[in-house]
């Protein structure tokens, strides 16, 4: 069984018990969150697809943490005019578990 659900405005397939990275949410560690906006369902014999979501469907997963991704350096120059900026950017991550797909 798996499904596509949109979390935070991208789209993943998840399965049960899989972690998976998503970007930031603003919920603790260890709490369960519900996410109703499944696209697509399936099963060993159907495949349900939602127009654009489908009915009664969601998602639920545990928060398991926060984390940060490596440091990305944006470096700007124009040549002969003095202009150098340095700048540092570390993408926010929190890691979930899916714990059931209803």
């Amino acid at each position: 069984m798996y499904a596509v659900v949109e979390i935070a405005g991208q789209q993943y397939r998840v399965n049960p018990s899989e972690k998976l990275y998503v970007s930031k949410l603003e919920n603790d560690v260890d709490s369960v969150v519900k996410f109703d906006k499944v696209l697509l369902r399936a099963d060993e014999k159907t495949v349900t697809v939602g127009n654009p979501t489908v009915k009664g469907a969601s998602v639920e997963a545990k928060v398991l943490g926060h984390s940060k991704d490596d440091k990305v350096i944006v470096f700007k120059k124009k040549r002969r005019k003095g202009y150098r900026v340095k700048r540092g950017h570390r993408q926010q991550y929190t890691q979930i578990e899916i714990t059931s797909i209803n």
